[in-house]
């Protein structure tokens, strides 16, 4: 089991330092990381997750007591709703 671990923490940090060998080569070369395409997905993501984390806090600052309260909250933040 120990070696099953280990292996893929081993596998883990390998794969994290390649990714990290082709960002920082590309960044120094002034390329971007992330096609155009990834670049609007990334920016997307950043305004949903801004929406239901506005949208899942109560009046009073605090966050909703219930799963089923904090979906409701959602579903009213939601565009054409």
């Amino acid at each position: 089991m120990v070696a099953l671990v280990m292996s893929m923490i081993l596998c883990l940090l390998l794969g994290l330092a390649v990714v990290l060998a082709v960002a920082v080569v590309a960044r120094r070369d002034g390329r971007d990381v992330l096609t155009p395409h990834g670049e609007g997905v990334v920016a997307w993501v950043r305004e949903r997750s801004e929406t239901v984390a506005v949208a899942t806090r109560d009046r009073t600052g605090g966050w909703v007591s219930s799963a089923k309260d904090a979906k409701d909250k959602v579903v009213e933040a939601l565009p054409g709703r």
